[in-house]
């Protein structure tokens, strides 16, 4: 018994050491050391040694409204970059790769990769030539069939024509229908078919006919075909095949599903995973995708509005893949609102990875941003809010932020180039909160700026560590935008749990010091298993599968803490593998109160944590409704797959002994949220938005 009584003391001076130190705890502490006597001394041996062998650690949470501190409505987001064939192939529902012709170059002839000819020299040529409609994409595809239905030359039977097997396979499903846009030319009649198939052409899973005389199709023609699947196949194809003799010129070739989130052009399946992360901001579309390896390469908004079949499209070079553009610069803004978050618009600002514009001849590039602020906000009547409301949007995009480039700071025109897109816009747009590229948590900039830019990919014990990064940061001068992090590098794998563990501390940092942290996002999003530029990323999927990543179902604890309020904790251990934070948040669907808190367990070793909540009122904590909801898995290294999705996944159970005191077991390397249902009460403050819920799991 003097081992125990040791033992007693020592706790009982450690929590008097906490009493001192944060003098708005009022905590029961015979509560406290008699759960622990109890729970570590009136056992039986066998069952005291198996507690013994775990660790002990004691976290207090100040309830108050004194303690609580209002998170930015801002503070979690997403950040989408076209890589990985992320939105050509992936987001964008656009099935047809290369659709206009123009991926091979403005020169003909052209590559027409990855359109493929159905038949043989003796019965077609295809080529390509510069006769589009289209002033700024004047590729069009040129096929001479050479066969015919009658005659010495005949046609093989279903005819002969071209392919396109969109991107890696066209997701086909029974019962879905899709809408095929073409734009068509002819100096004879034509008979042609527009089918979808499986990728063998051995199965026809829908189809329709065009027919129409010379005089229809002497011109350019649009021509709209919708086809109802009547089996499903995961690796179809979008066919036009004739039998009749003749040269037909095709443009601007589209195959759409009509069922697209809200009714947007946007995968259902992709986009219903990023709203459940709720997330109130997008940043777009890049990343180096804004920049280019060089100028000519970069993305540039003007090119990307309008009609789809007048944008040009271009070769991003830094991921290396040529984009329609059909996901353009309106798409972005509609998609934020559609997801409910600000668009947070990446600009280039005349700098790419390997040619600068010089400050003394910026300008047209600070006014391209202008414009482009302009179109997302300007009123209908004005030169681009006219485009937006042409578009199908009259009412202004909600644009609030923009970002002066992509990780330029330290390049010879950046600081020079900066100030002349920030006067100019301050003085246009007051309001807009502009972004810098120059990290400012460890020292002060040298411009004006309302956000800096941060960004970290590392290890898994450095971004771990970093959980505390922010908590020496100046709370003066611009707020952190953390835009980018991730863990990367042989603990990341292609999405490990360990990456995910480290990811959640760090983010429990950003949530603990979001007076200064403002908004957080990871990178990259979405990757197309068919063209792995980046590891790991948040998001997997190929043409008809998808599933998250642990990084991804991380994002998903924080999914409430966007305009919660962030409460004192106090955590106690001799351990240095646990981070832990509690919110407080309302349910916009039931009006009922939470506390939410959440733990890393970075370490290999069971913990037992004991948990005392002060500040609410007597037997505020409701039995019925607390949750735990726990993300781990048996080997820190193990990631999902198609074959296995849901392998790191958090699993939800009931809290059976909430209570404001309370003793929990902390699983090895594991990230834990208690969700405690909270009794009304004026000392627990809480703010709900429409974008909250009972819980994101």
């Amino acid at each position: 018994m003097r081992i125990a009584s040791l033992i007693i003391v020592g706790l009982w001076i450690g929590i008097k050491g906490v009493e001192e130190t944060m003098g708005s705890y009022k905590a029961h502490y015979s509560v406290i050391l008699l759960y622990f006597f109890l729970g570590n001394f009136f056992v039986p041996q066998c069952i005291a040694i198996g507690v013994d062998a775990n660790q002990t650690a004691w976290l207090f949470v100040n309830a108050s409204e004194a303690s609580a501190r209002p998170i930015p409505e801002t503070l979690f987001g997403i950040f989408f970059e076209e890589i990985n064939h992320a939105g050509a192939g992936g987001l964008w529902a656009e099935l047809v790769s290369n659709r206009g012709f123009e991926a091979g170059g403005p020169n003909v002839p052209s590559n027409i990769d990855p359109w493929s000819i159905i038949g043989d020299e003796s019965s077609i040529i295809v080529s390509t030539d510069r006769s589009s409609c289209f002033e700024r994409n004047k590729i069009a595809l040129r096929m001479e069939v050479l066969c015919d239905s009658e005659g010495t030359n005949i046609c093989p039977a279903g005819g002969v024509g071209i392919y396109n097997p969109g991107f890696w396979g066209m997701n086909i499903e029974k019962g879905k229908t899709y809408k095929v846009v073409l734009y068509v030319r002819s100096l004879e009649a034509i008979n042609l078919s527009v089918s979808l198939t499986g990728s063998n052409d051995l199965q026809t899973l829908a189809t329709s006919d065009i027919i129409a005389s010379a005089s229809d199709v002497s011109n350019w023609t649009k021509v709209e075909v919708l086809l109802e699947a009547k089996a499903t196949d995961h690796n179809s194809r979008l066919q036009l095949k004739t039998s009749r003799k003749g040269v037909i010129w095709f443009d601007q070739v589209s195959a759409m599903p009509l069922d697209t989130f809200k009714g947007h052009g946007f995968r259902n399946d992709l986009s219903a995973m990023m709203a459940d992360l709720k997330p109130r901001f997008v940043r777009f579309p890049g990343g180096c995708f804004v920049e280019g390896e060089w100028l000519r390469n970069a993305f540039r908004w003007k090119a990307t509005v309008g009609p789809w079949e007048e944008r040009p499209g271009h070769f991003g070079d830094v991921w290396m893949y040529w984009t329609d553009d059909g996901l353009g610069y309106f798409e972005f803004l509609q998609l934020s609102e559609d997801l409910g978050a600000f668009p947070v618009w990446v600009f280039n600002n005349g700098i790419s990875h390997n040619d600068q514009v010089d400050t003394s001849s910026v300008l047209p590039f600070v006014q391209e941003a202008l414009d482009g602020i302009e179109f997302a906000r300007g009123d209908p009547q004005s030169k681009w809010g006219s485009v937006r409301a042409a578009m199908g949007h009259p009412e202004p995009f909600d644009l609030r932020y923009v970002a002066i480039g992509n990780e330029d700071c330290g390049k010879k025109n950046y600081r020079g180039n900066y100030l002349k897109f920030y006067n100019a816009i301050r003085q246009a747009y007051p309001d807009i909160k502009m972004i810098s590229n120059c990290d400012g948590s460890s020292r002060q900039l040298d411009h004006p700026a309302d956000f800096y830019d941060y960004h970290v990919y590392t290890s898994a014990s450095n971004l771990f560590s970093m959980s505390h990064q922010f908590d020496r940061t100046s709370r003066n001068g611009p707020k952190a935008f953390v835009s980018e992090y991730a863990v990367t590098g042989k603990d990341a794998g292609t999405g490990s749990l360990l990456a995910g563990l480290a990811e959640a501390a760090f983010l429990i940092g950003i949530e603990k010091n979001s007076d200064v942290v403002e908004m957080a996002s990871y990178a990259p999003l979405f990757v197309n298993t068919n063209d792995r530029r980046w590891n790991p990323d948040a998001i997997v999927f190929n043409s008809s599968q998808l599933y998250g990543t642990p990084s991804y179902w991380v994002q998903l604890f924080f999914a409430e803490s966007s305009a919660a309020n962030v409460l004192n904790t106090k955590l106690q251990t001799n351990a240095s593998s646990l981070v832990a934070s509690a919110i407080t948040w309302k349910s916009s669907n039931d009006s009922k109160n939470y506390l939410r808190i959440k733990v890393v367990n970075f370490g290999s070793d069971n913990v037992n944590l004991n948990i005392r909540v002060d500040g609410l009122g007597t037997n505020s904590i409701q039995l019925s409704g607390s949750t735990k909801t726990v993300l781990t898995s048996g080997n820190m290294a193990d990631e999902n797959s198609f074959k296995a999705p849901n392998k790191v996944v958090p699993t939800q159970s009931l809290l059976e002994n909430a209570g404001e005191d309370m003793m929990v077991v902390l699983l090895p390397r594991s990230f834990t949220s208690f969700d405690l249902l909270t009794e009304d009460s004026s000392n627990l403050r809480t703010r709900g938005t429409d974008y909250s819920s009972i819980s994101s799991f």
